[in-house]
């Protein structure tokens, strides 16, 4: 499995989806840029999800809060006090690690040499870099980015990068509902950047300390709450699989009590499973009771409730709160795409074909229109044709190379159309339209042709 991560981390590089940042002055480890088709296929996962949690529904609006917030966000909703991991040092390359993702860390190491006799060494932590077994004691380190704002940089003026959206859609909970004049329930969705000092990042695009969240906030009344927590497990979980994530990659895994975040009540995880682990978180979704609106009037002293006229109560509402992340959702769904078959070729024979079965929702490229040749004769018609179809979808127009080449290229960035210009064309003013998946070819009228895509994407 090591094999198809190398394969989509070099896919990656290659064709421009992502590649690692600063890499002319040797990267910066956990640091990723997304290419040219890696910026398309983020803005469709993030268009998917907005349209799903927003567009289609009338219970649920936006928002799009400030990164760095009033510092006593942080404090009220115990980020200060409790977003730490547990952090430990390996006392022969001293690497440091989280100690829960080191296998047979249960208990804090002293740090001393020990009396080798009297260790069980086949359960002693072993450090991933050099083999090491002495450690530090574990001690917590709070994930979040710290800086100042203003000229001078004490601690008056520390403000942190918020390492969560959500706290933006509690404290401008009041606000929302009331320019909203939406009653409970209904949510509050919000996407944008979140910053972790994770301690060790790492497999790709998975683990980051800079990332993208894709959050909703839904208020409901108490005594509801499970009915809704359910509902949007189920919802969420759809939604993967509404974008072609096979089933058996998926997973739902419920949080045992004493991992459970200090504000959950419950909490259920989205799995993919991805390559280099069992299975990875892909999505939370977590009963967040009424703690961070409790939490924010206490500390600001605002009346943070909601009023239901029809039963003349007032109360905090609960939260329930489906939490993804926009890389992790990209990796998953390269991964779910990524296939290698053997394809035939024009003598007869077969070769490898790389493809990218991607939903056509999140295809980077949706048609690429190829010439059949540099052939001059051909070039006005291909151009009329790619201007005639970029006004509907991205689009690329690609003439290097054999027209066999071309057709690889485009099924391993995962297009899902290609129309080729040939000699015909000139005469019949039809183009053929290739099919990713199948590669059936058909012979259609130019005047037809964005009709024809139309139907299908």
């Amino acid at each position: 499995m090591a094999d198809v991560m190398e394969a989509i981390t070099s896919l990656a590089k290659r064709r421009g989806i992502a590649f690692q940042s600063s890499e002319i002055y040797g990267g910066l480890r956990s640091s990723w840029d997304y290419g040219p088709l890696g910026v398309e296929l983020k803005r469709n996962i993030r268009n998917a999800w907005w349209r799903s949690m927003v567009q289609l529904r009338d219970d649920v609006v936006g928002l799009e809060a400030a990164i760095i917030m009033s510092p006593k966000v942080w404090e009220a909703s115990g980020h200060l006090e409790a977003f730490t991991d547990p952090l430990v040092e390996c006392l022969q390359c001293h690497q440091r690690f989280r100690a829960d993702h080191i296998p047979g860390f249960h208990a804090p190491q002293s740090g001393h040499e020990e009396d080798e006799t009297t260790v069980d060494l086949a359960h002693r932590p072993v450090c991933p870099n050099c083999g090491g077994t002495r450690f530090t004691e574990p001690r917590n380190f709070n994930l979040m980015f710290k800086t100042h704002m203003g000229p001078v940089e004490d601690e008056a003026s520390a403000v942190y990068l918020r390492p969560e959206t959500a706290q933006g859609m509690f404290v401008d909970f009041v606000q929302i509902q009331q320019v909203s004049r939406k009653k409970v329930p209904f949510g509050i969705a919000q996407i944008g950047k979140s910053f972790r000092n994770e301690i060790t990042p790492g497999n790709f695009i998975f683990r980051m300390r800079e990332f993208e969240q894709m959050e909703l906030e839904y208020f409901v009344e108490p005594g509801t709450d499970e009915r809704w927590h359910d509902y949007w497990i189920e919802e969420r979980y759809r939604w993967y699989l509404d974008l072609g994530i096979r089933e058996e990659n998926l997973r739902l895994r419920e949080h045992a009590p004493e991992e459970l975040s200090h504000y959950s009540k419950r909490t259920v995880d989205i799995e993919y499973r991805y390559p280099f682990t069992d299975w990875g978180e892909l999505e939370g979704i977590a009963n967040r009771t009424d703690y961070d609106l409790r939490q924010h009037e206490k500390h600001s002293g605002q009346d943070l409730t909601y009023f239901d006229q029809e039963k003349g109560i007032r109360y905090h509402p609960y939260v329930i709160e489906p939490a993804a992340g926009v890389d992790r959702c990209l990796l998953a769904f390269l991964i779910d795409a990524y296939h290698e078959e053997e394809a035939p070729t024009a003598t007869g024979g077969t070769e490898k074909r790389v493809v990218l079965k991607l939903h056509k929702d999140l295809a980077p490229t949706k048609v690429a229109v190829l010439p059949l040749s540099r052939n001059e004769a051909l070039i006005p018609d291909a151009r009329a044709v790619f201007d005639l179809v970029k006004v509907h979808w991205m689009c690329d127009y690609d003439d290097a190379g054999s027209i066999g080449r071309r057709y690889r290229r485009q099924d391993e960035v995962g297009t899902p159309f290609c129309v080729t210009v040939d000699f015909d064309t000139l005469e019949d003013r039809q183009v053929t339209v290739r099919e990713r998946d199948s590669m059936r070819q058909d012979r259609i009228p130019i005047a037809n042709l964005v009709a024809y895509l139309k139907e299908r994407l």
